[in-house]
């Protein structure tokens, strides 16, 4: 078992997890209740990730990254290393290719709330910062677990825009989706089966979590 690959895929799942969620819940309301020209544009840009094959989303990123493009060449400058092939640019592709994992559920969650219950909220002379704390983020909060645990699962099974951007640099940027791939070259199929199963069970216990919450909230809802 490569504790190092997993350590490191647990802490970019976190790192990420922490970022997105509260962006994906600006986006993912900003979405559900307004209405702009642009929205159907903007939609289809964050729910691109989930169309494009790994490997075309990870070269661009990749290109977008390098040493020649503006954001590779500012970070270098100010930090004395390349972006790509570091932990900051792997989150930095993981904050992009998780991204409709962390809006859309938040998105559709708000969209179910009754315009009438913040009109509710408004007429007895709450704020609207007030009526999203303290009205709104309670009604959505399965919308919010199921963009944390997507988001979280996803980043720890990640692999061709990791391994794009991040290379295989042991201890820094080899996750434990690469560490499964580099067992399986190298013939070390009991390695690779263990570390395999913890993901599925992971994944499978996760998963299993946002259908047991969803079930939950449609059984109170019919009540």
């Amino acid at each position: 078992m490569d504790w190092s690959a997993l350590t490191l895929s647990l802490e970019l799942a976190a790192w990420t997890t922490a970022i997105l969620i509260p962006v994906g819940v600006l986006i993912g309301r900003t979405l559900a209740l307004r209405k702009f020209m642009a929205r159907s544009l903007v939609e289809a840009l964050i729910a691109l990730p989930l169309v494009l094959p790994p490997t075309v989303l990870g070269f661009y990123l990749l290109v977008a990254f390098g040493g020649a493009s503006p954001l590779g060449k500012i970070y270098e400058a100010l930090v004395g290393r390349p972006l790509v092939f570091s932990f900051q640019g792997l989150l930095l592709a993981s904050l992009i290719f998780n991204l409709p994992f962390a809006v859309q559920p938040v998105q559709r969650a708000f969209e179910s709330l009754p315009v009438q219950i913040r009109e509710a909220a408004w007429c007895c002379g709450m704020t609207p910062w007030r009526t999203f704390r303290y009205i709104e983020l309670p009604l959505v909060w399965t919308g919010m677990l199921s963009a944390i645990v997507l988001t979280f699962a996803h980043t720890l099974g990640e692999f061709g825009v990791v391994l794009m951007v991040g290379g295989n640099i042991p201890g820094e940027t080899q996750t434990i989706a690469i560490a499964i791939y580099d067992r399986v070259q190298a013939l070390q199929e009991q390695q690779a089966a263990l570390m395999s199963a913890i993901l599925l069970g992971f994944s499978f216990v996760m998963i299993g979590f946002i259908y047991y919450l969803s079930d939950r909230t449609r059984r109170n809802h019919v009540r």
